[in-house]
């Protein structure tokens, strides 16, 4: 297939119907605004359903409408309208209904700033909602594989009936990149019985809720979802090794920071000095197991353009082996190669 050059907010609009999403609910927020206006103009045309809500509240509760009817369904938004999200989507989880919920982020915290950011992890990793639940998050660092991933993420909230968050920044959503539009890997997806399609006489009404008043049904029911999410962590674990073969010093970094980090790893390598970079690509669950495959590492650093949120799991899966080193920019601010290569020779010298 021919590629085409998109803005990534269309990009992804674009996957996202390729991937057989027909409603759409959303409310506008930079920087993310390209997506929902493409789908008012799309989705139309395929027989779907746009709908600007009055509320960030109103749009995921109307994914929840759309999704307990069976429906694939996906709503975005930016860092300040995730918070408001935060409700339904445990709603979401808790009923155990699918749903595809993209993350254009922004600096914080508050209304803060227009300018990309990736200070949402603990939001988006942790579950901003009440209760214990999860959803697995995708972190694409370039235009194709944001493309990939969200059509992807269709097929994996239908197959363990759980939302899905696709992780981008301010730079996903605005940069232009060539992508074309694959068909994903197949899965046997399991019917959709439990939905709330009408019955016809046929069958017992179906009844989606997450609420359960008796404390023991509660808990069997949490116990059931935490075996559904254990399966995610057992199967769905992403991730890439750049360069770690031999290097004595490991970066880690995801989404776009990433693409800078690569760029302090080939310029570290052009001055003789071994580095190298794990990128998760599934931020939950956290790929622990790539942090056995770094033999030669002397220390880890956490990049992020964030005050230090990943760098939490980065300890946890480290669990006391290495030295754990952070460099970040936050409020909008973005690493670059140069002050990355810096960080690395301070901490090699001994620095702190």
């Amino acid at each position: 297939m021919a590629k085409v050059l998109m803005k990534g907010n269309e990009a992804i609009g674009a996957a996202a119907i390729k991937a057989g999403c027909k409603f759409f609910f959303g409310y506008p927020i930079t920087p993310q605004n390209e997506l929902p206006e493409f789908m008012s103009r799309e989705l139309p045309k395929i027989d779907g359903v746009f709908v600007q809500a009055e509320s960030e509240v109103a749009a995921i509760n109307m994914i929840y409408g759309a999704a307990g009817a069976g429906a694939r369904t996906m709503t975005s938004s930016s860092s300040p309208g995730m918070a408001l999200k935060q409700e339904g989507i445990s709603y979401i989880a808790g009923a155990e209904l699918p749903c595809v919920i993209v993350n254009i982020s922004r600096g914080g915290p508050g209304l803060g700033g227009i300018q990309p950011s990736q200070a949402d992890y603990f939001q988006s990793t942790r579950g901003g909602g009440n209760g214990d639940y999860r959803h697995l998050v995708y972190a694409p660092s370039t235009l194709q594989e944001a493309v990939d991933l969200t059509i992807e993420a269709f097929d994996i909230a239908d197959y363990y009936r759980n939302p899905v968050i696709v992780l981008g920044d301010g730079m996903i959503g605005q940069m232009m990149e060539p992508v074309e539009f694959n068909e994903p890997k197949k899965r046997d997806l399991p019917a959709k019985d439990w939905a709330t399609t009408g019955t016809e006489d046929k069958r017992r009404p179906n009844i989606i809720n997450s609420l359960a008043l008796d404390p023991a049904e509660l808990e069997k029911h949490n116990i059931k979802l935490d075996n559904k999410y254990k399966a995610m962590e057992e199967n769905e674990v992403r991730y890439e090794m750049y360069k770690t073969e031999g290097a004595e010093l490991i970066f880690v970094a995801y989404g776009t920071t990433a693409r800078i980090v690569k760029n302090a790893v080939d310029a570290l390598e052009a001055e003789g000095i071994k580095a190298g970079l794990i990128r998760p690509i599934t931020l939950w669950p956290f790929p622990n197991k790539a942090f056995n495959e770094i033999p030669t590492a002397k220390a880890l650093v956490s990049v992020e353009m964030s005050m230090g949120q990943m760098i939490d799991d980065v300890k946890i899966a480290n669990n006391g082996k290495l030295p754990v080193h952070f460099y970040g920019r936050t409020g909008g601010m973005i690493p670059t190669p140069e002050a990355i290569v810096e960080k690395a020779k301070e901490i090699l010298g001994g620095g702190k």
